[in-house]
């Protein structure tokens, strides 16, 4: 058996499937943590139609509908810098290639609004003719002939826009009670850190009662590492991949979670008193950076380097030309230009270089000690603090419009007042079907579920949620994706 990185305008309906559970139980479950009676938050503000399922003493799963489809496809046309808005007289320069090509364009003001870190923004889009749900072919067909006509367009659902719909919304809904639960939440990268893998695997092979997606991996490296998270991740008490620092996370503790902003630094300390900031945990090394590698990577290291090979207790067994596995009990700091240097003249054989790692929260400024029951999973972005908004797209580096404003399947997670935990998913780009949503959307609705604090998790076709090992929602891709980490609900 392989290692795996863990450790231990619509009535109401309310189709209820219960496993049997004490009187009491259910009583205190419905009282400390309970799906809201208000209408939808989104959209019309209809009624939701909802089914309820008791997983285990302590969580329940909901299955929500809510809305209605009335968007319909528009065909935009693209700026030359190839993104689908610009500023209104390149609009403008776009819309007469349009008429030039015999069609009648339109073009549209769009109004990114604003987060609490970054302003609004107003853009225009070019865009050509309006159809309706059943009618894509012909959005299709004007398309190809703007195409001919040497323009770049695209078909784009209405839906997905992020301004004003009826929907609908598909969502999964997990209400962790913490009053009841006596499980544990834990983080995974699965097999390693290197390799992505699903969530369901993750979930199955942890004995999971309950998973979802983590946060964002990195696919800007090398395809063999792309299951690298983008920001903090400590698993059973050893740090994976290091913080960007700021950014929001997810602090898991026993059956406790907080979300807060994390920084981490590692540093490494020679035998004769020379120290060195590491720069890296388990990912592809810059030029002249130090790199730590974890027999969690799975990966060889980078070539073109020093290698120096640390056992457990950080005492050198020997230096290395770099491009070699991390073998089981050992850990290795490998270095290049510069921090090669440091290697060769401060990480001699049989000598000892002690690896010293902090995590601190921000919000406190406070250590948070690395015991064996801490993980961290890297959160997206910010969304709700404190039961007010608080949307940190520009500090959590996706201030885009098109992660602000445009509608994407979302993996949220959200802390009650009590300390009870829902995790979310809205599936989405399944025109007709489900929308997805923003991130002031998401924020709306998780408030609407009780989140005194939220965030954002990786999303899009990452969007995945597995209950006793079957996959619940629908992911946009059509199949659940590899992931880079997840986080689970243990039933212990």
């Amino acid at each position: 058996m392989s290692r795996r990185t863990i450790a231990g305008g619509l009535a109401i309906a309310a189709a209820i499937t219960v496993t049997t559970l004490p009187a009491a139980s259910v009583a205190a479950e419905q009282a400390a943590v309970a799906f809201p009676a208000a209408r939808f938050p989104l959209g019309a503000r209809s009624a939701p139609t909802k089914t309820m399922t008791a997983v285990t003493r302590g969580i329940d799963l909901y299955h929500v509908k809510a809305g209605r489809s009335t968007d319909g496809y528009t065909v935009t046309v693209l700026m030359p810098s190839g993104r689908d808005y610009g500023m209104r007289p390149t609009a403008e320069s776009v819309a007469a290639e349009v008429e030039a090509a015999g069609e009648t364009p339109s073009i549209q003001q769009v109004i990114r609004p604003s987060v609490a870190d970054a302003p609004s923004q107003t853009v225009y889009m070019v865009r050509v003719g309006l159809w309706t749900l059943k009618d894509k072919k012909k959005a299709d067909e004007t398309a190809k002939a703007l195409k001919d006509a040497g323009l770049k367009v695209k078909v784009d659902y209405l839906g997905d826009d992020g301004l004003k719909t009826t929907g609908p919304w598909d969502v999964k809904v997990v209400m962790i009670d913490s009053r009841t639960f006596r499980g544990s939440y834990a983080a995974s990268l699965g097999t390693s850190v290197a390799k992505r893998e699903t969530v369901s695997s993750m979930a199955k092979a942890a004995g999971a009662v309950v998973g979802v997606n983590g946060g964002f991996f990195n696919i800007h490296t090398a395809k063999n590492l792309r299951g690298e998270p983008v920001g903090a991740s400590v698993v059973g008490g050893r740090l994976l991949s290091e913080a960007v620092p700021g950014r929001t996370a997810v602090v898991l503790r026993g059956r406790t979670a907080k979300i807060t902003e994390i920084d981490t630094t590692v540093t490494a300390i020679s035998q004769d008193g020379e120290k060195v900031r590491i720069n890296g945990v388990n990912r592809a090394a810059a030029t002249d950076e130090l790199v730590l590698y974890t027999e969690e990577y799975g990966a060889k290291t980078p070539t073109g380097g020093t290698d120096a090979v640390l056992d457990a207790n950080g005492k050198i067994l020997g230096l290395r030309a770099s491009g070699a596995a991390v073998a089981k009990g050992t850990r290795v700091l490998h270095g290049n230009g510069v921090a090669a240097d440091w290697l060769n003249q401060h990480a001699w054989q049989g000598w000892t270089v002690r690896v010293d790692t902090k995590v601190v929260d921000l919000r406190t400024r406070k250590a948070i000690p690395l015991t064996p029951d801490l993980h961290v999973i890297a959160g997206s972005v910010g969304l709700v603090r404190n039961g007010q908004v608080k949307i940190t797209a520009k500090r959590d580096g996706h201030d885009s419009i098109n992660m602000i404003l445009r509608r994407h399947p979302r993996t949220l997670l959200g802390v009650t007042k009590n300390g009870s935990l829902i995790l979310a998913t809205i599936d989405g780009r399944q025109p007709g079907a489900t929308i997805g949503a923003n991130f002031h959307e998401a924020a709306q609705f998780m408030r609407w579920l009780g989140a005194r604090q939220a965030v954002n998790l990786d999303g899009g076709g990452s969007t995945a949620m597995v209950v006793n090992n079957k996959l619940v929602n629908r992911p946009s891709d059509g199949v659940e994706r590899g992931v880079g980490d997840s986080l689970l609900v243990l039933p212990r």
